[in-house]
């Protein structure tokens, strides 16, 4: 337990240190000019009050990710808390803050054309294909996962509820972003925050007993897992994700002042933080330990979700059964939605595209949800399977483009290239152990990531110099 309660209040201290030291290290000016002001269009340039734009950034960057990214990763055993906090302090924080303050400074620029500013404009057509797809990937999984989970207490067909789900992805991509997204996610927000404070209500005052830290792997097969760089790739969201980069152009349109900047950006981030930690406690110490968690995770077909709905239903009785439901249902589709949210804008974007006229929405929009709509037909386990390594890959972009904003800046960007070099290191040795991919042995694997890693730092010293 004191591990847990070390790594909680580390989490909570940083938003109020080393998420201003983050203010100073951009150079945020309280005066500067809101894109929300400056282009104003009704649609996704709209002013927010701070506690809508924070909720809305907490659901969109949370989905699923926090919750069954940190049960999974709880099989590793309580390394997981160290990782999740040092991953959401220095990286995961670093990296929303630094997404969304280019984003602001460029306007509320989408991803794609940060990218394409500071990574070189060469690969831009390839970048925005990639994106694009990526974002209606993770649309269509978010619609499939919810449509079978709803037949189940509502028998109507999965196909129905996909096409259900579909529809109110339409409605939340084309209408204005203060007219479904700026009222109902707030409320889901609130529901995400108010389970994560039932279960640490239930981890304090309970007789669970939470595990301190050991380095030592826990997970079954620990020799086909290794913690480097398996566990950092099996909890991002709560640590660090890409996918966080994609998302926050929404809100940096959104923006009022300055002072919004670090609640909602690295706030929402530490928070985040805060519910996987909280997610990955009551995984360990629900079952009676570790080994029993991985015993479970065994049986039930490595199911994350009958985890969480067995612990709610346990822990919380009816309350925590609709939370469950919740839980499972509501935060996958608020992440698919905005997922497909972002790709609009990434096109329009990319295009030149003024986004105040509704059939110029639709015309950027249909294309992209029948594609979606498609891939819910493949059987596409093996290519998700894949999802998380792309995603840590679009943190290590996001941590570089950091990196280079600062160092054109003038700024000390030595706290992203820290944190942009382990990133990358994780996803290139992973690259090359994973049975997923290469599958090599790991000493050798490790060797050559760390290798591949060197020629990118190299790669990125050779831009910085070239700003001086």
């Amino acid at each position: 337990m004191i591990t847990f309660i070390i790594c909680f209040a580390a989490l909570v201290v940083a938003y109020f240190t080393y998420g201003r030291f983050m203010e100073k290290l951009f150079g945020v000016d309280v005066n500067m000019k809101m894109p929300s002001d400056t282009s104003f269009d009704g649609v996704d340039y709209i002013p927010l009050p701070k506690w809508k734009t924070f909720l809305i950034q907490l659901l969109n960057i949370a989905g699923l990710g926090p919750i069954f990214g940190a049960v999974l990763g709880a099989t590793y055993g309580p390394v997981a808390f160290l990782w999740i906090t040092m991953g959401g302090i220095f990286i995961g924080g670093v990296h929303d803050f630094a997404s969304g303050y280019i984003s602001i400074k460029m306007n509320g620029a989408s991803f794609t054309e940060i990218v394409n500013k500071y990574l070189g404009r060469g690969t831009r057509y390839v970048n925005l294909v990639f994106m694009v797809i990526l974002m209606m990937l993770v649309g269509a999984v978010f619609m499939v996962g919810p449509a079978v989970l709803l037949d189940s207490l509502l028998d109507i067909g999965v196909p129905v509820w996909v096409w259900i789900i579909l529809l109110y992805y339409l409605a939340a991509t084309l209408l204005p972003i203060d007219k479904i997204i700026g009222r109902i996610y707030p409320i889901f927000g609130f529901v995400l925050a108010f389970m994560a404070l039932g279960l640490l209500y239930v981890i304090l005052t309970g007789d669970y007993v939470v595990p301190e830290l050991s380095f030592v792997n826990m997970k079954i097969d620990a020799d086909s897992f290794p913690l480097i760089p398996t566990l950092c790739i099996t909890i991002a969201c709560g640590a660090v994700s890409g996918f966080h980069a994609t998302q926050s152009p929404l809100m940096a349109r959104c923006l009022t002042n300055a002072k919004q900047i670090r609640p909602v950006f690295y706030g929402a981030m530490i928070a985040e933080s805060l519910i996987a930690l909280i997610w990955a406690a009551i995984a360990m110490a629900f079952f009676g330990g570790v080994a029993e968690l991985n015993a479970t995770l065994a049986a039930n077909s490595q199911s994350a979700a009958y985890i969480v709905d067995l612990v709610c239903h346990t822990t919380m009785g009816k309350i925590g059964a609709v939370l469950a439901l919740l839980g499972v249902v509501v935060a996958p589709i608020t992440s698919g939605d905005t997922a497909l949210r972002g790709a609009r804008l990434m096109v329009a974007d990319f295009f030149h595209i003024d986004q105040r006229n509704l059939l110029k929405r639709v015309w950027i929009a249909l294309p992209l949800f029948i594609v979606a709509y498609f891939i819910t037909q493949i059987d596409f386990d093996v290519l998700w399977r894949y999802f998380a390594w792309l995603n840590q890959t679009l943190a290590v972009a996001t941590l570089w483009v950091g990196t280079l904003y600062l160092a054109e800046n003038k700024r000390q960007y030595i706290f992203t290239m820290l944190p942009a070099t382990f990133m990358t290191y994780i996803i290139t040795s992973y690259l090359f152990v994973s049975n997923q991919f290469l599958g090599l042995e790991y000493v050798l694997g490790s060797a050559m990531g760390g290798v591949l890693t060197l020629g990118v730092v190299a790669y990125f010293i050779r831009k910085i110099k070239k700003m001086a």
